[in-house]
């Protein structure tokens, strides 16, 4: 096998809590508006944290029939109605191409939870005669994949990553390497979420994970790398991305948005939910990561961090940057999407990966909100509160998960875009 075919971002989908479309995601991003309000896909008020980051405006009968709809969990419909997106920003010509050499790698945390908790009050209430018979098909984990492949007809690879917080940049990181060794031109992949339910709600809670001081300021409660955050904000949403060989994306004239270089992974093998306090795996996953992108520390201009607002997360994640960086860590941009549209857990990666995508193609990194309290601890540049502008030529996207998974991913700026 090849192991030096090179591979290409080439489409994007997204749903978000700013938006639904590309533009409008990142045009929010960019502005700092935030998408975190008062949660109202249910009664919140037992509950001792109350801000989220929901979905707006998303509308299944745009992707769905009506009949389909009550078949797909919303993780799943989220991750098919990004893909489509993603496709059609491609401008692949699916009916043209081998496909058994297309797969898809969809990531999720949680998958169908909130099926499992409607369905639980249907046995509790009604018994088990009235459970759907789609309820395995809406709640595992794998099924937003194989909804995606059924879609479009798609036989190559197929499969969901699950690794909490990482599942979507393990996907990539999958999907990467498979057409890259030779066993797919074309991969869709990414991530998605909807864990804003009150099983889940009530999980975090019991937890002491996600944010509560700031429930009557709900734009203030997703601060990482702010002295006063309290915990992450939970968000909802789907980033769907269309990974391409290099020469099979240039031979069809297609437009391209970056290159993968290079992703590494490891284990804290520490804790199921607290990080390394040193930063030691995230730090060897961005090591191996450079490693295989093939380019030194001081060549990175931006990371698009973990950064979910936990106060020890945070300090971890900051601490492994500057063991991999050194000096050089306070020359990079180093900004968190979650500022703005809350951590959406397993989908988190691709979200952000478009963010990254964009920031190399328009030059411009978003802020990370609520920078009000620096931390002794936190003291790189976060970009607070206002957007920069600058040259992004190399990036790294950082994903952690439960359990200790670390993950790592390289960008490189597509600078030979075909005429």
């Amino acid at each position: 096998m090849n192991q030096n075919r090179r591979v290409v971002i080439t489409g994007m989908g997204v749903v978000s809590p700013v938006g639904n479309t590309v533009e409008t995601y990142w045009d929010n991003l960019i502005a700092g508006n935030s998408g975190v309000a008062e949660v109202t896909a249910f009664d919140i008020a037992p509950y001792s944290s109350k801000v989220g980051a929901e979905v707006k405006d998303f509308e299944p009968l745009n992707f769905f029939e009506k009949k389909q709809v009550r078949r797909l969990d919303l993780y799943q419909q989220y991750a098919i109605a990004a893909a489509c997106d993603a496709v059609e920003d491609s401008e692949l010509a699916l009916d043209k191409v081998d496909p058994f050499r297309i797969g898809v790698i969809i990531g999720t945390g949680i998958g169908g939870i909130a099926t499992f908790e409607d369905q639980m009050r249907v046995l509790i209430s009604k018994g088990p005669k009235r459970i759907t018979p789609f309820f395995i098909p809406m709640l595992i984990c794998d099924m937003a994949s194989g909804q995606v492949a059924i879609r479009f007809g798609l036989k190559g690879p197929n499969y969901a990553a699950v690794s909490a917080c990482a599942s979507a940049s393990h996907a990539m990181s999958d999907a990467y390497w498979i057409i890259r060794r030779g066993d797919a031109d074309i991969m869709i992949s990414g991530g998605s979420e909807h864990a804003i339910c009150e099983v889940s709600w009530a999980a975090f809670c019991a937890m002491r994970a996600m944010s509560t001081n700031f429930n009557e300021e709900p734009l203030r409660a997703s601060r990482p790398f702010d002295r006063k955050r309290d915990g992450f904000v939970m968000g909802d949403g789907a980033g769907v991305l269309i990974f391409e060989e290099l020469e099979h994306a240039l031979k069809r004239g297609a437009r391209i948005y970056g290159e993968v270089i290079g992703s590494g992974m490891s284990a804290d093998a520490y804790h199921i939910t607290v990080p390394e306090p040193e930063g030691e795996g995230a730090a060897t996953a961005m090591e191996i990561s450079l490693k295989w992108a093939g380019i030194k520390p001081e060549m990175v201009d931006y990371i698009n961090t973990h950064g979910t607002a936990t106060p020890l997360g945070d300090i971890s994640e900051t601490k492994a940057i500057k063991r991999v960086f050194g000096e050089h860590a306070h020359k990079i941009a180093v900004n968190s999407t979650k500022s703005i549209i809350g951590h959406l857990l397993g989908a988190a990666g691709g979200v952000e990966l478009i963010a990254t995508l964009m920031t190399m193609n328009s030059g411009v990194v978003h802020p990370t909100l609520n920078q009000e309290v620096p931390d002794p601890e936190c003291d790189l540049n976060y970009v607070p509160n206002v957007k920069q502008e600058r040259e992004v030529n190399y990036a790294i996207l950082n994903s952690f998960g439960f359990g200790g998974h670390n993950i790592s991913i390289v960008l490189k700026r597509f600078t030979d875009q075909p005429k």
